[in-house]
């Protein structure tokens, strides 16, 4: 029992090392997702360890001694997506008469045939926009009854995961679809207009994974996300970028993103909002994002019930109400020279216009 304890923590502790290590392999990426699990079970181990051993050699000291920087390490990155933290973008209660967006998003899963269960959600919910990523052609058909009530959208309906359909009550205007790192992934860049006239930038993603079977760097995903963040940081107007990033908030690459675009992430302060895996509850990351400019305040956010995806929905009122003082939001730190430099060799190593 106590020589499993012990190599358990080892693992652990070298598990937690591999986390620092700034390599692009799919394998070294994936490891930076599981800040939350490796957590908990540091945590238990340590206890285990303390029941089970008295720490008199310096075999114990020493794990214990790493074993508790080890869980501090993972106490520090995801603290800001508890609510012991301070949020990021604040709250507001009540709208009165300020121009509002509401958004749901779910990655469908493209092989789930339970239409019906994200329909039920849609007309819940009854948001002003609806995001479907990984939409088929057998999704784009059954989300069809959608047209009525949501007479603006755009729609590219592809059998290959990375299909993705917008949804909106609200006009859309000057609606492209990009390709802006690989042929057969796309995104959608549109502008809304809000009920009271505001415009509104909107960018919809959903990168390749780094994995064995699509991408086995991390590059292309990343280099997606900093083609984003750059042309958030320059719009103008008010900006919100949603998807599945395939990335956990937390990520290096993620964190770039946000210093690049300047944008917020709504669950700093609220919550984690795993949304992926719906059906392995041990097995949780937040995977759906929807972040978006300091001009906005947040109502509500949500992770909706199981709609038979490998995803849950993600739910998100926004509220346009620019503040300033005291009672502003709290901005990402600007990127620095080191990050510029990295998300230009990024972009350089896909052939990206940087």
């Amino acid at each position: 029992m106590i020589l499993f304890i012990q190599i358990s923590l080892l693992v652990l502790c070298l598990f937690t090392g591999l986390q620092f290590v700034r390599l692009d392999h799919w394998w070294i990426r994936i490891a930076d997702f599981t800040h939350i699990q490796v957590f908990v079970l540091t945590l238990l181990y340590l206890v285990l360890l303390l029941i089970n051993t008295p720490l008199d050699d310096i075999v114990n000291i020493s794990l214990f001694g790493f074993g508790l920087l080890t869980l501090l390490y993972q106490a520090y990155i995801i603290y800001p997506y508890t609510p012991l933290h301070a949020k990021a973008a604040k709250s507001i209660k009540r709208i009165f008469d300020e121009d509002s967006i509401s958004i749901l998003e779910s990655n469908v899963f493209m092989d789930n045939t339970n239409y019906q269960l994200l329909l039920d959600q849609v007309a819940k919910e009854n948001p002003d926009i609806v995001i479907t990523l990984e939409t088929g052609t057998k999704w784009s058909a059954a989300l069809s009854v959608l047209d009525q009530d949501y007479p603006h959208s755009s729609k590219v309906p592809f059998d290959n995961t990375y299909g993705m359909m917008l949804f909106s009550k609200l006009p859309l205007i000057d609606t492209s679809v990009n390709y802006l790192v690989e042929e057969e992934v796309p995104s959608i860049e549109t502008t809304v207009k809000l009920p009271h006239g505001t415009m509104v930038k909107l960018h919809v993603i959903h990168p390749k994974p780094p994995s064995p079977s699509e991408n086995y760097m991390s590059t292309e995903r990343d280099a997606e996300l900093i083609i984003v963040g750059k042309k958030a940081k320059a719009e103008k107007m008010p900006v919100i970028v949603a998807g599945d990033l395939n990335d956990v908030a937390w990520s290096h690459t993620t964190r770039l993103f946000q210093r690049i675009s300047q944008l917020l992430d709504p669950r700093i302060g609220r919550g984690f909002f795993n949304t992926f895996h719906a059906k392995y509850w041990l097995f949780r990351w937040p995977l759906d994002h929807v972040f978006h400019s300091d001009d906005f305040l947040v109502r509500r956010v949500a992770r909706l019930p199981h709609i038979g995806s490998d995803h849950f929905p993600l739910y998100i009122e926004l509220v346009y109400k620019p503040i300033t003082g005291p009672a502003r939001n709290s901005v990402p730190a600007d990127a620095d020279a080191e990050d510029r430099k990295e998300s230009k060799d990024k972009l350089l190593s896909v052939d990206a216009i940087v």
